[in-house]
């Protein structure tokens, strides 16, 4: 008797490496964008509108204290997207977190001056930051796992590098939304805004953002969850109540996944916030000697670096896969102590244009070195069952300790005499404690995602649901 044909079985759906992509990066584009827009408004106009009766300094740093606001408020937003993003699938998450977070930022858009309603305007400012926060909390950390869930073998680093290209891409978009809106409303020859840019011009790249979050939620909404992720739910081992077991089965690896992003932080926001409060004649709000820049020559020469950032942000990812993640983020940590004491001798003393580029150029190479492998690193770390929740916690509990703070402290430490060395000394003292936290790290190449809590902690990792 000849065999009974077999029935067929059609095959789990799963991710086209393309909408892998595009889906990952589109998101974080956005997240950056809205970050971008709120950092570039704290230092050229929240401080005139939202806290008008303090003096120079005082208003300046109370603008970045609402922009340290967001930072303290992704943890919640890790422990909150993260526990839906462990137990009930990425996809619906990251859907979550992006309406959050997109929401946030078009209300900032709309909001009313001090002028208009007095202290109820820095009130609801600093409300919707921290719902901007919050969405921004659980953006990254599914983004990231949506790349490297679906990579394919042996391309993590450069899929995980590619949510990384989101912070290049929405700096662009952003400032050079901020460029032609300046091109169209110029500041004064001494630097004063002009009236229209203050009245309304400045909530444009607000509400535009509410095109960027449709593009981005139809993109998402196309998704099916990780085969990864799949695995744990068909094999019942979905945590309960994932923050609890992060903090029982994989402390080391938050602990060291947090340090080992600090360095990454700093030079961050000392890139992008503090060079440009330097470097413009928006420093003659606060009587402290910069550079002296229109705004928008200087975020010209910003944007020439920032394409160099995107640049290295994939090359990073390649060089990850192909030597590792500690063996190209340990010298690229290197490398940033030593830009750190470059700060007074290279950019302070800048006498013109190319001078300023360069030092924009090399600071901004070495941000996408240290930044590319870290959207495959960090979810290495974790087991399945808890990997949204432990790699945002790291990710965002880093951003307390290198970015929140950083444009405040920079301001502090940049004396009236325009001397910034002991700013650059801040960057080089967060990359030795990165450093450090590097070197403890075992390398996560080549490890199958189920290994990486054994990688991080030398444990077995542990598939039992809380």
């Amino acid at each position: 008797m000849s065999a009974a044909p077999a029935t067929p079985t059609s095959a789990p759906r799963t991710n086209p490496r393309s909408r892998v992509v595009i889906a990952s990066l589109v998101g974080t584009s956005i997240e950056f964008y809205d970050f971008y827009v709120y950092a570039t408004a704290a230092v050229l106009v929240f401080p005139t509108l939202f806290f008008p009766n303090e003096d120079p300094v005082a208003s300046q740093l109370s603008s970045f204290v609402t922009f340290a606001l967001a930072f303290f408020a992704r943890p919640v937003g890790s422990i909150l997207f993260g526990h839906f993003g462990d137990r009930v699938g990425r996809k619906t998450t990251l859907v979550a977190s992006l309406l959050v977070m997109g929401t946030a930022t078009f209300l900032i858009g709309c909001l009313p001056s001090f002028d208009s309603v007095g202290v109820l305007a820095p009130v609801l400012l600093a409300v919707l930051r921290f719902a901007q926060g919050v969405g921004l909390g659980g953006e990254w950390s599914g983004a990231a796992l949506l790349a490297t869930e679906n990579a394919p073998e042996g391309k993590r680093g450069v899929f995980g590098s590619m949510p990384q290209l989101g912070a290049p891409i929405g700096f662009l978009l952003a400032n050079g939304l901020f460029i032609a809106i300046n091109a169209a409303m110029p500041a004064g020859a001494d630097g004063t805004p002009n009236a229209d840019f203050q009245a309304w011009g400045w909530r444009i790249p607000f509400l535009l953002s509410a095109v960027l979050v449709l593009v981005g939620l139809y993109v998402r909404f196309r998704l099916v969850e990780s085969p990864v992720f799949r695995g744990v739910q068909e094999s019942g081992s979905v945590a309960k109540i994932p923050l609890g077991r992060v903090f029982r089965t994989s402390w080391r690896a938050v602990v060291v996944g947090t340090f080992g992003m600090v360095a990454t932080y700093v030079l961050f926001y000392f890139m992008t916030t503090f060079t440009l409060a330097y470097g413009t004649t928006a420093t003659s709000l606060v009587p402290k000697i910069g550079l002296g820049y229109s705004r928008g020559e200087f975020l010209t020469l910003l944007m020439i670096g920032v394409v160099f950032f995107g640049v290295f942000t994939p090359v990073a990812g390649l060089l990850a896969d192909r030597f590792g993640r500690r063996r190209t983020l340990i010298p690229t940590t290197i490398g940033i102590a030593l830009f750190g004491l470059t700060f007074q001798f290279w950019f302070a003393a800048s006498q013109g244009p190319i001078t300023v580029v360069t030092f924009l150029i090399v600071g901004l190479s070495l941000m996408g070195l240290t930044f590319g492998p870290m959207g495959a690193l960090l979810p290495e770390l974790f087991p399945t069952n808890v990997r949204y929740t432990g790699s945002a916690l790291a990710y965002n509990i880093a951003s307390i300790l290198g970015a929140s703070l950083a444009p405040t402290i920079a301001l502090a430490l940049w004396r009236p005499d325009g001397d910034i060395f002991l700013v650059g000394l801040y960057l080089t003292i967060a990359a030795v404690v990165t450093l450090v936290a590097l070197l403890l790290v075992r390398e996560t190449r080549g490890r199958d995602l189920d290994e990486a809590e054994a990688t991080a902690a030398g444990t077995a990792p542990d598939r039992v649901g809380s």
